[in-house]
Formats: structure tokens, C-alpha cells, sequence
């Protein structure tokens, strides 16, 4: 059985939350099991998050879920791009699938709400992410 941790962004709850939903529902569908889970603020908070629940040797994989909707400047392309490379550097050096179930960058709060099946992807990606490494 695979054993997952599951980081959810707080900030855009009214999508997040659902996100979370989601993953937990598409974990119990595969037989998996998510061990812990940690709310972070917004999702540039995730990646130490992920690094925390990478290290722990109950945990196989992690699986991140977040929203980053657009606004008047650049800075959700900021928050996006940070968060991504961060998230990859803790797969890598931890050796353990970290899933990048964040949607936006340049979307509104409507279009983020039409992605909330993202939380679903993330955790399927991560279940077969341990599986094809085994």
C-alpha cells in the first residue's frame, strides 16, 4: 500500500479545500493511504512542507494542492515558477515523488474552482509515480 503526505495551500480554501477532497478520494480509490497532512498558508509555503513529510520513512510519496489565481501584477507567475522549482529540488534530494497539484499561474478564481480535480491528479501521479519507481 502506498503511504502518502499531502501538503494544501490555505489560501483560495473555497478551491483548496475541494482540491484536498479530492485527493483524499482519489488515494482511497487506489488503496492508498495519506499518513499526514500539513495546511500551509499559500502554496510558496508548500515546498518546506513537502521536504518535512519527504524526509519521513512512513511516507512514499508527496502530493502538493494549491491555487494561485491571478491579480493585478506578475506575482502569481513569481509564486508559480518558485514554488515549482522548489517542490522539484525536494523530489530530487529526497529521493520521493513530490506532485505538483497547484493550478494557476494567469487564471481567475472561476477557472481555479474548474481545475479542482487537479488535487485528484496530483495524488494519481504520485501513487504511480512509487509504483513506476519500485
Amino acid at each position: 500500500m502506498v503511504s502518502l503526505g499531502l501538503v494544501v495551500a490555505r489560501f483560495n480554501d473555497a478551491v483548496t479545500d475541494p482540491m484536498a477532497a479530492a485527493a483524499r478520494e482519489a488515494a482511497a480509490e487506489r488503496d492508498a493511504v495519506v499518513v499526514d497532512e500539513v495546511a500551509v498558508p499559500g502554496a510558496y509555503d508548500s515546498p518546506l512542507a513537502a521536504d518535512r513529510l519527504a524526509r519521513r520513512d512512513d511516507v512514499d510519496a508527496v502530493a502538493v494542492v494549491g491555487a494561485i489565481v491571478t491579480g493585478d501584477t506578475d506575482h502569481d507567475h513569481v509564486i508559480a515558477s518558485a514554488t515549482a522549482e522548489r517542490l522539484t529540488d525536494v523530489s530530487l534530494d529526497r529521493d520521493t515523488p513530490v506532485t505538483f497539484g497547484v493550478s494557476g499561474p494567469g487564471m481567475s478564481g472561476a477557472e481555479a474552482r474548474e481545475r479542482i480535480d487537479k488535487g485528484a491528479e496530483a495524488t494519481r501521479a504520485a501513487i504511480d509515480m512509487v509504483e513506476a519507481l519500485e
